[in-house]
Order: C-alpha cells, then structure tokens, then sequence
C-alpha cells in the first residue's frame, strides 16, 4: 500500500513582502530573508516565529555559518542598497561587513565559516574575513574583490570552489583560499549551455569525480554541466539539459528559480518554478522521483534541513507577469519521504 504523501504546513507570521532566500540554522530553525528588510527565524516543528530582526533595507540574499553541533551563529545579508551585513543571532546585532556600489544580489558562505562571499548589481565579486570588524573601515587587506563579466544572479560555494552565474550566460568559477589573507583566483568563464538567462545554479554536493554544476533558466529548463569537462567525458559523464516547469500542454513555460540539493542524496536535486511547482530530479539517472501538490504562487526559494527530511518552501510572486494580484507570501514546510528523494537503482 503506497503511502500517503505529506501535506505542507504554513510556518506563522511569515514575510510581509516578497520572500528572497531560505536557510537552516539548525535542525528545526530556518531563516528568511525578504523584500519587507526583515530577517526572520521559525521553528519549523512548531511553526512559530522564534526572532525577528529590521534592516530597513530590502534584503536580496541570506547564508549562514554552519559550526559544530548543527548550530549557525551568524547569518550574512546582501541587501539592494549593496551592504553586506552580518547578524549575530545570539547577540541579535548586526555589523557592516562592507558593501558593493550596486545591490548586493547574492551572498555565500565558505567552509571554513571565516570567509564571506558577495557578488552584486556591480558585476563584482567580493570576499570578506569575518573574524575583523570592517564597518570602520572603507577596504581591509584581508579582503579580495574580483570583475565579474555581469551582474550577479546566482552563488554558489562547495568547499574551495566559488560558482557565481551573471548576465549574458556566463557561468564563472573562482578558486578561494584562506592563508592569513583571502585570495581569490578564477579559474572559468565560459557560457552556459541554456539559451537563455540563468535564474539559479548550483554546485552538486559531492565534488568527487568531477564537479558537476546544476543551471536553471527562465526558459523552464536545468542543465547539467561539468566544471573539468576533459574529466567527465573520460568518465563517460556528458553535459544535458531537460525540460521543465510547464503547463500540461507544454504551450506555458515558467522559469526555474530555485534549486536545492539534498544532504544525503547527493545526486538528488529539486526544483522550484514560477509554475507553483517543486519537482525532485535525479540527477545521475536522468529521472524524475517526484513532485509536490502546486502551491499558490511562484516558488521563490526551497531548502532541505540538515538531514533531507524536511524541505522548507517559499511560496513568493516573482514578478514574473509584471505588477498584480497575487496570493500572500508564504513559507511551507514539508516532510520529504525517503521514496521521494532516493535515486533509483540501476538495472
């Protein structure tokens, strides 16, 4: 007998303004970022909000350090002003990293947890050593700051390798290193394999063999590519790319705004459209696993918890159709089934 799949719960007083990004700070704690300038922070089992900190600024991007015990301390904020901020959870305060001459679209965190990343409007990208306080200081030598060839779309950081996706289809790779100082060093530039704009991409988890990179479009489309291509082929690992995100007849089609791997599955991978849709993919085999029931509007961020089992939903209009009625922004939770997610076996 098939088992009944999860439903959603609405996590209490969500964002009051379109929702820009989702992390977890712990197991059952999840942090948001939103237009409304607010970080917000619910406990994903009681679904009440735990915190709530003003920025007075619309906040575009959101990370966090991930230190032992499962715990964040602080979370990082890129705001449209083009602030980088950090926020001591603990000590509810925020400090001024620095900031970029444009909004700051998107912000990431390396392993170590002492470098931030920033990349912004300005077509830069800039690291920062958050063991020293810069708000006093207009640069820090510790601090490295690269061209970017467009503006910022979408970061991603899977321990030394840096992937930042910019305007005109470029998918860049950078190398980052912490001794003593940041350094900074790209290693790629090419153009993505989509034909058309890149809305989000991501790093696989699991870098072993060749590190695979996962792009989504405003065409409702995913591709897969890989960072050493002389690597995969000898791999027999080819780039492809699939459809998705459309209306039943294939005649609509929606852009992919979000994408988010699984902890565990790390070949596993879902989708968010501006369809309502979340998808799960696996990525090794070329399948589909699963789909969740529609949510009432544009899927704007997801992300897994720690271990998989819960995948966290913002259900945001993304502006997509310009100006309009929409439904409330909203934040869902969901319990991801251990069948939704496994990649199937080959035969």
């Amino acid at each position: 007998m098939a088992t009944e799949a999860p439903q959603p719960r609405a996590l209490l007083n969500p964002p009051n303004d379109g929702i820009t990004a989702l992390t977890y700070i712990a197991p059952t704690l999840l942090a948001s970022s939103s237009w409304d300038g607010c970080v917000r922070i619910h406990d994903t089992k009681s679904l009440e909000n735990k915190a709530v900190q003003a920025t007075q600024v619309p906040l575009l991007s959101l990370a966090a350090n991930h230190r032992s015990n499962d715990q964040s301390t602080h979370l990082f904020l890129g705001s449209l002003d083009g602030s980088v901020r950090s926020f001591d959870i603990e000590q509810n305060v925020v400090s001024t990293l620095g900031s970029h001459t444009e909004a700051c679209s998107c912000i990431a965190t390396t392993s170590s947890s002492d470098v931030c990343l920033s990349a912004g409007w300005d077509c830069t990208l800039k690291s920062w050593d958050t063991r020293i306080n810069n708000s006093n200081t207009t640069s820090n030598i510790n601090n490295a700051k690269l061209q970017l060839p467009g503006k910022a779309f979408s970061m991603d950081v899977r321990d030394n390798t840096v992937l930042v996706a910019t305007s005109g289809r470029r998918i860049c790779i950078y190398d980052v290193r912490m001794n003593n100082i940041v350094q900074l060093q790209q290693q790629q530039d090419r153009e993505s394999s989509l034909k058309y704009q890149t809305r989000t991409a991501r790093l696989f988890p699991d870098g072993t063999g060749g590190m695979a990179i996962c792009i989504g479009s405003i065409e409702g489309r995913v591709a897969i590519e890989y960072v050493d291509e002389a690597f995969s082929a000898a791999q027999n690992r080819k780039k492809y790319a699939f459809k998705c995100h459309r209306s039943a007849s294939g005649d609509v089609i929606y852009p992919v705004n979000c994408i988010a791997f699984h902890p565990a599955y790390t070949t596993s991978f879902c989708t968010g459209g501006c369809d309502g849709g979340v998808v799960i993919w696996d990525a090794a085999n070329k399948k589909r696993l699963s789909s969740l029931s529609k949510f009432p509007t544009s899927i704007a961020a997801l992300a897994f918890n720690f271990d998989g089992t819960e995948l966290a939903v913002a259900s945001s209009y993304t502006f997509e159709e310009g100006e309009r009625d929409h439904p409330r922004d909203e934040i869902f939770v969901r319990d991801i089934l251990d069948s939704e997610c496994r990649p199937k076996k080959k035969h």
